[in-house]
C-alpha cells in the first residue's frame, strides 16, 4: 500500500518512494472511481500526510495533480460505460453497479437539484458522501453529452482532491510521527463518509 510504503521507507529512499508512490495513488484512486468501494479519499489525505512530512519539494503538489486526474480519467470512463449501457439493449454490469448505489430517493434529489443548477451540482456531489453516483446516474438518465459532464467534472474533481488533501495536511500537522497523521486522517474521512448516512437513517 501506498500509505505504508510510504511511511516506512527513509528519507534518503524518498525518490524511489515516489516514484513507486505516485503510479500506485494513481492507479487506486483511478480504481476507486470505477468500483466504488475503494476509499479514495482517504488515499488522498493519508498521501497528502506522508507529503507534508517528506522533505522533497513539490511533494504536496505532486499528490493534488496525481489524485485529481485520476478521480477524472475514472469518472469521465465510469460515465463513458454507463452511456454505453443506456444505449445497450442488455444494459451493462457498470450502469448496473451504478444503479445499485444510487437509491431512488437519492436520486429523485440529484435529478432535481441537476434541473436546477446544471452541471455545477458534479462539484458537490464529489464532496457529498455517497453524492458522486446518484448525480452521474442523473446525468445518464439526462442523456447529458460526455464533453459537457466532463467539463462539469474537472472542477468537481479538483475541489475533492483539494478537500481531503487539507484533511491530510492537517493530520500531518497535528502529529510528529507520519503514522500517527494517516491513521488520524484516516478515521476522520471514514467519519466524513460515514456520519451522514448514519444519520440520515436516525432522523428516519
Amino acid at each position: 500500500m501506498i500509505v505504508l510504503a510510504a511511511v516506512s521507507t527513509p528519507v534518503p529512499y524518498a525518490s524511489t518512494q515516489q516514484a513507486i508512490g505516485y503510479p500506485t495513488l494513481f492507479l487506486l484512486v483511478l480504481i476507486g472511481a470505477l468500483v466504488p468501494v475503494v476509499p479514495t479519499g482517504a488515499l488522498v489525505s493519508s498521501a497528502a500526510v506522508v507529503a507534508f512530512h517528506q522533505t522533497a519539494p513539490l511533494s504536496l503538489l505532486m499528490v493534488f495533480v496525481v489524485a485529481s486526474v485520476a478521480a477524472f480519467l475514472g469518472d469521465i470512463a465510469l460515465y463513458w460505460l454507463g452511456r454505453r449501457g443506456m444505449g445497450s439493449k442488455n444494459g451493462s454490469r457498470w450502469l448496473e453497479a451504478i444503479r445499485r448505489r444510487a437509491p431512488e430517493d437519492r436520486l429523485a434529489q440529484a435529478q432535481a437539484k441537476l434541473d436546477d443548477h446544471g452541471v455545477t451540482v458534479l462539484v458537490l456531489s464529489r464532496l457529498m458522501p455517497a453524492g458522486r453516483l446518484p448525480v452521474m446516474l442523473a446525468c445518464l438518465l439526462s442523456k447529458m453529452p460526455l464533453r459537457r459532464f466532463a467539463r462539469g467534472n474537472l472542477p468537481a474533481c479538483l475541489a475533492w482532491a483539494v478537500t481531503y488533501q487539507l484533511i491530510g495536511i492537517l493530520g500531518g500537522s497535528l502529529f510528529k510521527e507520519p503514522w500517527e497523521g494517516v491513521l488520524a486522517a484516516v478515521v476522520l474521512t471514514l467519519l466524513i463518509s460515514v456520519v451522514p448516512s448514519v444519520w440520515r437513517r436516525v432522523v428516519r
